[in-house]
């Protein structure tokens, strides 16, 4: 029996019924919702081809493909190749060169692409959002996105949403000091001191994180400025922040595996229980990742309490449902479909 397509409410209703622990992961869909033309993937690529970089435009022609991904992962094959090889000529820098310069017009055109700052996002959109997300702050589950861009950060902290916790905190800088009127804290924001009850997490890092090979930071906004001007002053420092864009799925899964971070919220999505939620995802094939860790967090093993029952994919369109029941055995778990153009995400706009 084909899977039939539900209503968004209706699907929140029953859960909220069976006292189902919430648990929401969100990818591009909940970025183009907002504005589809520039968060689009087009849109990230049509800013990296008018770059008119030679380098770049040669790998375009070469690779025969716009997609960022498939370049990527054909210049990561090519760089082992020459390496497993000896190359002895400079060829193999070349292409770590390109590949990196690659990485870095994807991150500016992150940048470059969002609205100016979070006051140019409404009032109304904020409040829509927000109603949108408190579902899934308000219990026992989280929120995980994959999204590079910080249209989530912004809804949270103009929404004020005070159950949403994504384990930055200002660390003590003299922990055995015990008198707190004397208590130093660190400058800047670092992940860690409220990790025990983040229930927020960037699966593929974003904008406003930064790895500093000691700590991971996140960059807010100040009385000096909007978050997008830090970001750009630490760029121009060549300080770049934590993004996840390798090419297939095992690549990605390479650099969750080694960032701190990015592996404890990976771990989170593995160990969520209750029910996932999917909007603006499409589980494409590098994303086997995502999967995989749905798939451990619905394992029989585990005990009913701590189980992942059911995922729910929003689609849009006939061809997006008939795209999601062609790869619902590849999931260990109940899936259900729901129309994702029935979501009240952003209000009108």
């Amino acid at each position: 029996m084909a899977l039939k397509v539900e209503q968004y409410e209706d699907c929140l209703e029953e859960l909220k019924k069976k006292h189902r622990n919430l648990n929401l992961m969100i990818g591009n869909g909940f970025s183009i919702a907002y504005d589809h033309e520039i968060f689009s993937y087009n849109a990230l690529q049509t800013f990296i081809f008018e770059l008119k970089d030679p380098v770049l435009d040669e790998l375009f022609r070469i690779a025969r493909s716009k997609n960022l991904e498939v370049i990527m992962q054909q210049l990561r094959v090519v760089s082992e190749l020459l390496k497993a090889f000896g190359d002895t000529s400079d060829l193999t820098q070349r292409v770590e060169e390109a590949d990196s310069k690659l990485r870095k017009g994807l991150i500016d055109a992150v940048k470059v692409l969002h609205p100016e700052h979070v006051f140019k996002v409404s009032d109304e959109n904020i409040a829509a959002c927000k109603d949108f997300l408190n579902p899934f702050l308000e219990g026992y589950g989280g929120v995980f996105t994959t999204n590079y861009d910080i249209l989530l950060y912004w809804v949270l902290m103009r929404g004020e949403c005070k159950n949403a916790i994504d384990g930055f905190g200002y660390e003590r800088e003299n922990p055995e000091e015990t008198n707190p009127d004397e208590f130093l804290y660190s400058s800047a924001l670092t992940w860690g001191p409220n990790m025990s009850s983040q229930n927020i997490h960037y699966l593929h890092g974003a904008l406003h994180l930064f790895d500093t090979g000691i700590d991971v930071e996140k960059e807010q906004y100040d009385g000096s400025g909007y978050i997008l001007e830090h970001i750009e002053e630490r760029m121009d420092r060549e300080e770049y922040p934590l993004f996840v864009t390798a090419g297939d799925g095992d690549d990605k899964l390479s650099q969750i595996v080694h960032n701190q971070y990015l592996s404890y919220c990976y771990d989170q999505l593995k160990s969520a229980c209750g029910s996932l939620i999917v909007f603006g995802f499409q589980f494409g094939e590098y994303d086997h990742h995502i999967i995989e860790a749905i798939n451990e967090a619905a394992h029989h093993g585990r005990g009913a309490a701590e189980k992942l029952f059911s995922v729910y994919i929003g689609v849009y369109s006939d061809k997006d449902a008939d795209y999601v029941r062609s790869i619902a055995h590849n999931f260990k778990c109940k899936v259900r479909l729901f129309d994702s153009s029935s979501v009240k995400l952003w209000g009108k706009k």
